[in-house]
Protein backbone atom coordinates (compact mmCIF):
# COMPACT_ATOMS: atom_id res chain seq x y z
CA UNK A 1 0.00 0.00 0.00
CA UNK A 2 1.27 3.55 -0.68
CA UNK A 3 2.50 5.04 2.05
CA UNK A 4 0.75 8.15 3.30
CA UNK A 5 4.00 10.31 4.39
CA UNK A 6 4.72 10.56 0.86
CA UNK A 7 1.69 9.71 -1.30
CA UNK A 8 -1.62 11.61 -0.46
CA UNK A 9 -4.43 10.29 -2.85
CA UNK A 10 -7.05 12.01 -4.35
CA UNK A 11 -10.85 10.78 -4.08
CA UNK A 12 -12.38 8.83 -2.91
CA UNK A 13 -14.60 7.51 -6.73
CA UNK A 14 -17.67 5.90 -7.36
CA UNK A 15 -16.91 2.68 -9.44
CA UNK A 16 -18.79 4.72 -11.81
CA UNK A 17 -16.76 7.49 -11.90
CA UNK A 18 -13.58 5.30 -11.67
CA UNK A 19 -15.30 2.62 -15.52
CA UNK A 20 -15.26 5.98 -16.69
CA UNK A 21 -11.73 7.06 -15.99
CA UNK A 22 -10.67 4.02 -17.79
CA UNK A 23 -12.80 3.95 -20.46
CA UNK A 24 -14.29 -0.14 -19.04
CA UNK A 25 -17.73 -1.03 -18.77
CA UNK A 26 -19.19 -2.35 -15.68
CA UNK A 27 -21.41 -5.17 -15.15
CA UNK A 28 -25.43 -5.09 -14.97
CA UNK A 29 -25.59 -5.93 -11.09
CA UNK A 30 -22.65 -3.58 -10.30
CA UNK A 31 -22.80 -1.30 -7.29
CA UNK A 32 -22.04 2.03 -9.18
CA UNK A 33 -22.09 4.17 -6.17
CA UNK A 34 -19.71 1.92 -4.31
CA UNK A 35 -17.15 4.32 -3.31
CA UNK A 36 -13.29 3.51 -3.29
CA UNK A 37 -9.90 4.55 -1.61
CA UNK A 38 -7.17 3.98 -3.64
CA UNK A 39 -5.24 1.12 -5.79
CA UNK A 40 -2.90 -1.64 -5.12
CA UNK A 41 -2.08 -5.09 -5.63
CA UNK A 42 -4.08 -7.79 -5.66
CA UNK A 43 -2.23 -9.87 -3.38
CA UNK A 44 -2.39 -6.63 -0.78
CA UNK A 45 -5.39 -4.84 -1.76
CA UNK A 46 -8.65 -4.26 0.44
CA UNK A 47 -11.98 -4.27 0.07
CA UNK A 48 -11.36 -0.14 -0.74
CA UNK A 49 -8.90 -0.63 -3.31
CA UNK A 50 -8.85 -0.76 -7.05
CA UNK A 51 -6.46 -3.50 -8.77
CA UNK A 52 -5.65 -5.04 -11.97
CA UNK A 53 -5.10 -8.57 -13.73
CA UNK A 54 -3.24 -8.08 -16.86
CA UNK A 55 -1.52 -11.64 -17.03
CA UNK A 56 -2.73 -15.21 -16.27
CA UNK A 57 -0.15 -16.43 -14.29
CA UNK A 58 -1.70 -13.98 -11.83
CA UNK A 59 -5.12 -15.49 -11.89
CA UNK A 60 -5.33 -17.69 -8.69
CA UNK A 61 -4.35 -14.49 -6.96
CA UNK A 62 -7.33 -12.69 -8.83
CA UNK A 63 -9.42 -15.61 -7.40
CA UNK A 64 -8.67 -15.26 -4.04
CA UNK A 65 -8.00 -11.20 -3.87
CA UNK A 66 -9.79 -8.72 -1.34
CA UNK A 67 -9.87 -5.73 -3.70
CA UNK A 68 -13.08 -4.72 -4.03
CA UNK A 69 -12.52 -3.95 -7.84
CA UNK A 70 -10.47 -5.00 -10.43
CA UNK A 71 -9.70 -4.33 -14.20
CA UNK A 72 -10.05 -7.05 -16.09
CA UNK A 73 -10.33 -8.49 -19.70
CA UNK A 74 -14.13 -10.12 -20.53
CA UNK A 75 -12.83 -13.64 -20.56
CA UNK A 76 -11.91 -13.77 -16.78
CA UNK A 77 -14.74 -11.64 -15.77
CA UNK A 78 -16.52 -14.67 -14.38
CA UNK A 79 -13.71 -15.61 -12.16
CA UNK A 80 -14.06 -12.50 -9.75
CA UNK A 81 -14.85 -13.33 -5.99
CA UNK A 82 -18.49 -12.34 -5.11
CA UNK A 83 -17.35 -9.22 -3.24
CA UNK A 84 -15.28 -8.09 -6.20
CA UNK A 85 -16.71 -5.81 -8.58
CA UNK A 86 -15.37 -6.18 -12.09
CA UNK A 87 -14.67 -3.14 -14.67
CA UNK A 88 -14.38 -5.25 -18.06
CA UNK A 89 -11.42 -3.61 -20.73
CA UNK A 90 -9.01 -4.83 -23.00
CA UNK A 91 -6.78 -3.14 -21.94
CA UNK A 92 -6.70 -3.39 -17.85
CA UNK A 93 -3.17 -1.99 -17.06
CA UNK A 94 -3.65 0.47 -19.26
CA UNK A 95 -7.01 1.48 -17.48
CA UNK A 96 -5.29 0.83 -14.17
CA UNK A 97 -2.69 3.68 -14.73
CA UNK A 98 -5.35 5.77 -15.31
CA UNK A 99 -7.37 5.46 -12.47
CA UNK A 100 -3.74 5.58 -10.30
CA UNK A 101 -3.17 8.92 -12.07
CA UNK A 102 -6.57 10.09 -10.93
CA UNK A 103 -5.58 8.82 -7.29
CA UNK A 104 -2.67 9.62 -7.08
CA UNK A 105 -2.09 13.27 -9.57
CA UNK A 106 1.36 15.45 -9.86
CA UNK A 107 1.80 17.13 -7.35
CA UNK A 108 0.66 20.95 -7.56
CA UNK A 109 3.20 23.57 -8.67
CA UNK A 110 3.59 26.78 -6.59
CA UNK A 111 5.70 29.57 -8.44
CA UNK A 112 8.54 31.66 -7.22
CA UNK A 113 12.39 31.46 -6.88
CA UNK A 114 14.03 30.03 -4.08
CA UNK A 115 16.03 32.58 -2.02
CA UNK A 116 19.05 30.47 -2.19
CA UNK A 117 18.25 29.48 -5.86
CA UNK A 118 20.60 31.89 -8.46
CA UNK A 119 18.39 33.05 -12.12
CA UNK A 120 20.72 35.23 -14.40
CA UNK A 121 19.32 38.68 -14.92
CA UNK A 122 18.93 37.56 -18.39
CA UNK A 123 16.67 35.04 -17.74
CA UNK A 124 13.26 34.23 -18.49
CA UNK A 125 11.51 33.11 -15.25
CA UNK A 126 7.98 32.35 -16.06
CA UNK A 127 6.25 33.59 -12.54
CA UNK A 128 3.85 29.96 -12.10
CA UNK A 129 7.43 28.45 -12.74
CA UNK A 130 9.14 27.03 -9.20
CA UNK A 131 12.66 27.11 -8.84
CA UNK A 132 13.80 25.18 -5.84
CA UNK A 133 17.24 26.32 -3.45
CA UNK A 134 20.41 25.24 -4.55
CA UNK A 135 19.19 25.35 -8.34
CA UNK A 136 21.67 27.60 -11.35
CA UNK A 137 19.36 28.97 -13.99
CA UNK A 138 21.85 30.54 -16.86
CA UNK A 139 21.90 33.22 -18.99
CA UNK A 140 19.60 33.95 -21.63
CA UNK A 141 17.46 30.34 -20.39
CA UNK A 142 13.62 30.34 -20.54
CA UNK A 143 11.83 28.25 -17.82
CA UNK A 144 8.22 27.99 -19.01
CA UNK A 145 4.64 27.98 -17.09
CA UNK A 146 4.24 25.51 -14.47
CA UNK A 147 8.19 23.97 -15.01
CA UNK A 148 9.46 22.75 -11.72
CA UNK A 149 13.66 23.29 -11.35
CA UNK A 150 14.58 21.11 -8.50
CA UNK A 151 16.91 21.55 -5.88
CA UNK A 152 20.88 22.06 -7.34
CA UNK A 153 19.89 21.27 -11.31
CA UNK A 154 21.49 23.40 -13.54
CA UNK A 155 20.24 24.91 -16.46
CA UNK A 156 22.93 26.08 -18.74
CA UNK A 157 23.07 29.37 -20.83
CA UNK A 158 20.58 29.47 -23.79
CA UNK A 159 18.33 26.02 -22.99
CA UNK A 160 14.70 26.10 -22.99
CA UNK A 161 12.14 24.46 -20.99
CA UNK A 162 8.43 24.46 -22.62
CA UNK A 163 5.50 24.15 -19.88
CA UNK A 164 4.93 21.87 -18.10
CA UNK A 165 8.35 20.07 -17.55
CA UNK A 166 9.92 18.86 -14.54
CA UNK A 167 13.76 18.85 -13.97
CA UNK A 168 14.97 16.41 -10.95
CA UNK A 169 17.41 17.58 -8.25
CA UNK A 170 21.25 17.79 -9.44
CA UNK A 171 20.13 17.44 -13.37
CA UNK A 172 22.81 19.32 -15.42
CA UNK A 173 21.22 20.63 -18.89
CA UNK A 174 22.80 22.69 -21.39
CA UNK A 175 22.73 23.38 -25.68
CA UNK A 176 19.34 21.95 -25.49
CA UNK A 177 15.97 22.50 -26.08
CA UNK A 178 12.78 20.66 -24.21
CA UNK A 179 9.55 20.11 -25.17
CA UNK A 180 6.23 20.32 -22.92
CA UNK A 181 5.09 17.95 -20.12
CA UNK A 182 9.04 16.48 -20.16
CA UNK A 183 10.04 14.63 -16.68
CA UNK A 184 13.68 14.26 -16.40
CA UNK A 185 14.63 12.76 -13.41
CA UNK A 186 17.86 13.07 -10.84
CA UNK A 187 21.69 13.14 -12.54
CA UNK A 188 20.16 13.11 -15.15
CA UNK A 189 23.38 15.02 -17.98
CA UNK A 190 21.76 16.83 -21.37
CA UNK A 191 23.76 17.96 -23.92
CA UNK A 192 27.25 17.42 -23.12
CA UNK A 193 29.85 17.29 -25.72
CA UNK A 194 29.48 14.41 -27.31
CA UNK A 195 32.38 12.25 -27.88
CA UNK A 196 34.42 12.99 -31.16
CA UNK A 197 37.86 13.53 -31.94
CA UNK A 198 40.23 12.56 -34.44
CA UNK A 199 42.27 9.81 -33.63
CA UNK A 200 46.19 10.17 -33.99
CA UNK A 201 49.49 8.90 -32.06
CA UNK A 202 50.51 12.70 -31.61
CA UNK A 203 47.62 13.25 -29.43
CA UNK A 204 43.55 13.02 -30.25
CA UNK A 205 42.03 16.10 -31.59
CA UNK A 206 38.62 17.14 -30.42
CA UNK A 207 36.06 18.23 -32.69
CA UNK A 208 33.94 20.77 -31.52
CA UNK A 209 30.52 19.68 -30.81
CA UNK A 210 28.18 22.38 -31.66
CA UNK A 211 25.03 21.01 -32.41
CA UNK A 212 22.12 20.81 -29.78
CA UNK A 213 19.59 18.36 -27.73
CA UNK A 214 16.22 18.57 -28.97
CA UNK A 215 13.59 16.39 -26.69
CA UNK A 216 10.06 16.80 -27.79
CA UNK A 217 7.05 16.73 -25.67
CA UNK A 218 5.79 13.98 -23.40
CA UNK A 219 9.26 12.39 -23.37
CA UNK A 220 10.86 11.04 -19.44
CA UNK A 221 14.20 10.63 -19.08
CA UNK A 222 15.47 8.15 -15.81
CA UNK A 223 17.79 9.13 -13.42
CA UNK A 224 21.56 9.27 -14.14
CA UNK A 225 20.87 8.94 -17.99
CA UNK A 226 23.30 11.04 -20.05
CA UNK A 227 22.45 12.19 -24.02
CA UNK A 228 25.09 14.05 -25.79
CA UNK A 229 25.09 17.00 -27.88
CA UNK A 230 25.89 16.54 -31.56
CA UNK A 231 28.38 17.44 -33.59
CA UNK A 232 26.39 19.60 -36.14
CA UNK A 233 23.30 17.71 -36.59
CA UNK A 234 21.26 17.30 -33.57
CA UNK A 235 20.67 14.48 -30.95
CA UNK A 236 16.87 14.41 -31.11
CA UNK A 237 14.77 12.21 -28.92
CA UNK A 238 10.86 12.13 -30.50
CA UNK A 239 7.76 13.10 -28.75
CA UNK A 240 6.39 10.55 -26.06
CA UNK A 241 9.50 8.37 -25.85
CA UNK A 242 10.41 6.48 -22.25
CA UNK A 243 13.85 6.42 -21.30
CA UNK A 244 15.13 4.72 -18.41
CA UNK A 245 17.75 4.99 -15.44
CA UNK A 246 21.63 4.91 -16.52
CA UNK A 247 20.85 5.10 -20.45
CA UNK A 248 23.61 6.48 -22.95
CA UNK A 249 22.50 8.11 -26.14
CA UNK A 250 25.73 9.21 -28.18
CA UNK A 251 25.88 12.57 -30.47
CA UNK A 252 23.64 12.69 -33.56
CA UNK A 253 21.30 9.68 -32.45
CA UNK A 254 17.99 10.23 -33.73
CA UNK A 255 15.06 8.76 -31.59
CA UNK A 256 11.33 8.18 -33.40
CA UNK A 257 8.05 8.93 -31.59
CA UNK A 258 6.96 6.18 -28.77
CA UNK A 259 10.77 4.37 -28.05
CA UNK A 260 11.18 3.23 -24.75
CA UNK A 261 14.65 2.80 -24.01
CA UNK A 262 15.36 0.07 -20.60
CA UNK A 263 18.48 0.74 -18.44
CA UNK A 264 21.85 0.48 -18.87
CA UNK A 265 21.07 0.33 -22.62
CA UNK A 266 23.66 2.22 -24.86
CA UNK A 267 22.77 3.67 -28.33
CA UNK A 268 26.29 4.95 -29.99
CA UNK A 269 26.50 8.25 -31.93
CA UNK A 270 24.59 9.29 -35.36
CA UNK A 271 22.40 5.54 -35.29
CA UNK A 272 18.77 6.51 -36.04
CA UNK A 273 15.75 4.78 -34.47
CA UNK A 274 12.60 4.95 -35.87
CA UNK A 275 9.42 4.78 -34.34
CA UNK A 276 8.02 3.21 -31.38
CA UNK A 277 11.04 0.84 -31.41
CA UNK A 278 12.17 -0.95 -28.06
CA UNK A 279 15.60 -1.43 -26.51
CA UNK A 280 15.29 -3.61 -23.48
CA UNK A 281 18.23 -4.06 -20.71
CA UNK A 282 21.90 -3.23 -20.93
CA UNK A 283 21.39 -3.48 -24.91
CA UNK A 284 23.78 -1.70 -27.09
CA UNK A 285 23.88 -0.80 -30.64
CA UNK A 286 26.89 0.38 -32.86
CA UNK A 287 27.24 3.58 -34.22
CA UNK A 288 25.65 4.98 -37.81
CA UNK A 289 22.85 2.21 -37.74
CA UNK A 290 18.84 2.50 -38.83
CA UNK A 291 16.38 0.68 -36.77
CA UNK A 292 13.26 0.53 -38.09
CA UNK A 293 9.68 1.12 -36.89
CA UNK A 294 8.59 -1.19 -34.50
CA UNK A 295 12.24 -3.21 -34.29
CA UNK A 296 12.47 -5.18 -30.59
CA UNK A 297 15.71 -5.71 -29.29
CA UNK A 298 16.12 -8.03 -26.39
CA UNK A 299 18.28 -7.62 -22.86
CA UNK A 300 21.97 -7.89 -23.48
CA UNK A 301 21.86 -8.10 -27.18
CA UNK A 302 24.67 -6.09 -29.37
CA UNK A 303 23.25 -4.74 -32.72
CA UNK A 304 25.89 -4.30 -35.42
CA UNK A 305 23.93 -4.11 -38.72
CA UNK A 306 20.69 -2.43 -39.60
CA UNK A 307 16.95 -4.14 -39.24
CA UNK A 308 13.96 -4.08 -40.72
CA UNK A 309 10.99 -2.67 -39.09
CA UNK A 310 9.28 -4.67 -36.88
CA UNK A 311 12.62 -7.33 -36.68
CA UNK A 312 13.30 -8.95 -33.24
CA UNK A 313 16.21 -9.84 -32.68
CA UNK A 314 19.09 -11.16 -29.36
CA UNK A 315 22.62 -12.04 -28.60
CA UNK A 316 25.80 -10.41 -29.62
CA UNK A 317 26.27 -10.05 -32.61
CA UNK A 318 22.18 -10.03 -32.41
CA UNK A 319 20.37 -12.42 -35.03
CA UNK A 320 16.56 -13.17 -35.17
CA UNK A 321 15.24 -14.26 -31.79
CA UNK A 322 14.42 -17.28 -32.39
CA UNK A 323 17.56 -18.15 -33.92
CA UNK A 324 19.11 -16.74 -31.12
CA UNK A 325 17.07 -19.04 -28.81
CA UNK A 326 18.03 -22.17 -31.01
CA UNK A 327 21.74 -21.05 -30.71
CA UNK A 328 21.55 -20.80 -27.03
CA UNK A 329 20.10 -24.53 -26.63
CA UNK A 330 22.82 -26.22 -28.65
CA UNK A 331 25.70 -24.12 -27.67
CA UNK A 332 23.82 -25.63 -23.90
CA UNK A 333 23.77 -29.41 -25.40
CA UNK A 334 27.32 -29.10 -26.76
CA UNK A 335 28.55 -27.77 -23.56
CA UNK A 336 26.70 -30.68 -21.66
CA UNK A 337 27.97 -32.95 -24.15
CA UNK A 338 31.60 -32.17 -23.41
CA UNK A 339 31.25 -32.11 -19.78
CA UNK A 340 30.07 -35.72 -19.97
CA UNK A 341 33.04 -36.78 -22.54
CA UNK A 342 35.27 -35.30 -19.43
CA UNK A 343 33.91 -36.62 -16.96
CA UNK A 344 34.15 -40.27 -18.62
CA UNK A 345 37.85 -39.60 -18.92
CA UNK A 346 38.78 -38.48 -16.03
CA UNK A 347 37.31 -41.65 -14.81
CA UNK A 348 39.42 -43.66 -17.22
CA UNK A 349 42.35 -42.42 -15.74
Amino acid sequence: MPDPRFFRPAGPFTLAALAEIAGATLLPAANRDRRFAGVAALADATPDDVAFLDNRKYLRAFTETRAGCCLVEPRYADKAGPATDVLVTDKPYKGFALIAQAFYPDETIVGGIHPRATADATAKVDPTARIDAGAVVGARAEIGPRCWIGPNAVIGDGVAIDADSVVGACAVLQCCLIGKRVLIHPGVCIGNRGFGFAIDPEGHVRIPQVGRVIVEDDVEIGANTAIDRGMGPDTVIGRGSMIDNLVMIGHNARLGRGCVVVGQAGISGSTKLGNYVVLAAGAGLAGHLTIGDGARIAAKAGVMRDLKPGEVVGGVPSVPLRQWHRQTVALGRLAQGRGEDSSKANEEE
